[in-house]
């Protein structure tokens, strides 16, 4: 995981309008790229809907990402990493939609276009208990574990950005449907775009954490017991 801040732009255009990407003027406005291929692409994910339908249980956590806005301020590198732990608690959750995209030229953009959706998800304060991170780096992974003795790993306005994200979860003064642009469960940086569906609670509580992520950031990340290694298995 990575430590950095966390922003979210103002939500797209309205459908139809000038700037739309399925609109009338979308030919001049500013997700007009050269090659139709390409253009198709991206058109397709951030038209596709204007919301981020989100249904959770205590049996796991299912979510639908949709177009939102970038979940972090650094260019991703396009690689997936997974993280889990056995248990996660938060005071203070926020979750909405996102699109994170990665540097120009980037190798690993494949035919994405270089953005990917995700399900921005934000803690204001979380605990996790036995954290293990990996990635996949062809033949080999590196994996970072901590907080596995008696010390767990804390992080403060902990954001997330995911593609999968599966466990056993129990929320408290829980809210869906809201506009992410007014949320205020995980303080600042735990608000979204105008426009944009969402759903936030006072506190969360997830068994057998299981995430794929692009970006993490964190205000103020400990990692008791961090170990560092290469292994022929991730997490």
């Amino acid at each position: 995981m990575a430590s950095s801040s966390h922003s979210t732009p103002p939500a797209g255009p309205a459908p139809g309008g000038p700037g739309d990407p399925g609109g009338p003027d979308s030919a001049s406005g500013p997700d007009s790229f050269d090659g139709p291929a390409r253009s198709g692409r991206v058109r397709l994910r951030r038209a596709a809907v204007m919301a981020v339908p989100a249904v959770a249980a205590t049996a796991g956590l299912a979510i639908l990402t949709a177009q939102g806005a970038l979940g972090v301020q650094f260019a991703i590198s396009g690689m997936p990493f997974t993280v889990t732990a056995t248990e996660l608690d938060g005071t203070g959750f926020a979750q909405f939609g996102g699109l994170d995209t990665m540097a120009e030229g980037s190798p690993n953009a494949g035919d994405t276009g270089g953005q990917v959706l995700v399900v921005t998800s934000v803690i204001k304060e979380a605990t996790l208990t036995k954290l293990c991170q990996s990635v996949d780096l062809g033949g080999t992974n590196l994996v970072i574990t901590a907080g596995g003795g008696a010390r767990k790993v804390t992080a403060s306005d902990l954001t997330t950005d995911s593609t999968e994200l599966s466990g056993d979860a129990a929320f408290r003064e829980m809210e869906i449907g809201n506009d992410a642009g007014t949320l205020d469960k995980a303080g600042p940086k735990g608000r979204g775009p105008i426009g944009v569906f969402s759903q936030q609670s006072d506190t969360v509580h997830i068994d057998d954490l299981r995430q794929t992520n692009y970006a993490t950031t964190a205000g103020v990340f400990r990692l008791p017991g961090l170990r560092l290694r290469f292994s022929e298995s991730g997490c």
